[in-house]
């Protein structure tokens, strides 16, 4: 595989202004407002890079989920909204009770930098998993009323982007690198944990809304392909205990290149299936003709005879 970074701490990897030159040398994340928390070694280096390009393929494709805390979180107040049909002001942790009182009602922010993340307990009852984001909301006498559950996913890469990486750093050039996207391992790891978190939450009688699933929209597009695709699925419920809601992010494409400014992101869908639906789907995708692994023995084995 050969790819790019296109975004590159925050900025287009064509961004030759002193903005985008200052967040490279601060190695500091704008969506953060604090430095990339991606480690590359040991000696203080940070990754910095928030989206890839393929050679083969112009899609610019997110790898940072801090990427989608564009506009200040603005994600968290799509949901707290669609989610408690309220406009409420959002606060860390539980800071909000007290500011629900003063203000007629809040929302608390559990998550990255908002509060700490969950954590809850496993299945079998030892260790734990996150929650990567839980929204409260806090009625006007401080009392918890309803909540819901987002989780994030990206894309991890494959390969290696230091060559791109350091010709960015070097005169911000473009030079292609091993970089790549392991979409299966995306696909393979999440699909189980929205179905075990969606089933948790089912359960729950304050989560009236489901789980919230935010996404790139091309991941969005090889997790519903790895579902079965469209016609597998079931759309259009209304939010509901064990609703699965997938909130889907890509880069507008109305918006004009600037240097200096982060390319704004654009919701591009927000479907609502179940946490059933997304289970069965995964257990009827089609599979391949009968005897594929003893074929690609016998090809390993003897050649194309």
């Amino acid at each position: 595989m050969a790819g790019t970074v296109t975004d590159f701490f925050g900025y287009r990897a064509q961004d030759t202004s002193e903005i985008a030159a200052s967040a490279v040398a601060r190695q500091e994340c704008p969506f953060i407002h604090d430095t990339c928390t991606k480690m590359l070694s040991r000696d203080g280096q940070r990754s910095g890079v928030c989206a890839v390009k393929q050679v083969k393929n112009d899609n610019h494709i997110i790898c940072c989920p801090h990427r989608l805390y564009a506009d200040d979180y603005k994600m968290l107040s799509i949901i707290a909204e669609k989610s408690f049909g309220k406009k409420l002001h959002l606060y860390s942790g539980r800071v909000a009770v007290e500011k629900a009182k003063e203000e007629g009602g809040a929302i608390a922010v559990f998550g990255h930098r908002w509060g700490g993340e969950l954590r809850l307990p496993k299945r079998n009852g030892s260790g734990n998993y996150f929650a990567d984001w839980v929204l409260a909301y806090i009625d006007a006498l401080g009392e918890l009323r309803e909540f819901t559950s987002i989780e994030v996913q990206t894309i991890d890469t494959t390969g290696n982007y230091r060559d791109s990486r350091e010709a960015l750093i070097d005169g911000r050039r473009i030079v292609q690198s091993t970089v790549g996207l392991n979409w299966e391992n995306v696909s393979k790891r999440i699909i189980p944990q929205l179905v075990y978190k969606g089933q948790v939450l089912q359960r729950e009688k304050l989560c009236r809304t489901g789980l919230w699933f935010v996404t790139p929209e091309p991941v969005y597009q090889r997790i519903l392909e790895r579902l079965g695709g469209q016609s597998n699925l079931s759309f259009g419920y209304a939010p509901q205990p064990g609703a699965l809601h997938f909130l889907r992010y890509d880069y507008d494409p109305r918006a004009m290149p600037i240097d200096g400014i982060p390319v704004p992101l654009a919701v591009i869908g927000d479907e609502c299936t179940t946490v059933e639906q997304v289970q069965a789907a995964f257990s009827r995708v089609q599979l391949p003709e009968p005897g594929v692994y003893g074929l690609a023995l016998e090809l390993a084995l003897y050649g194309d005879k």
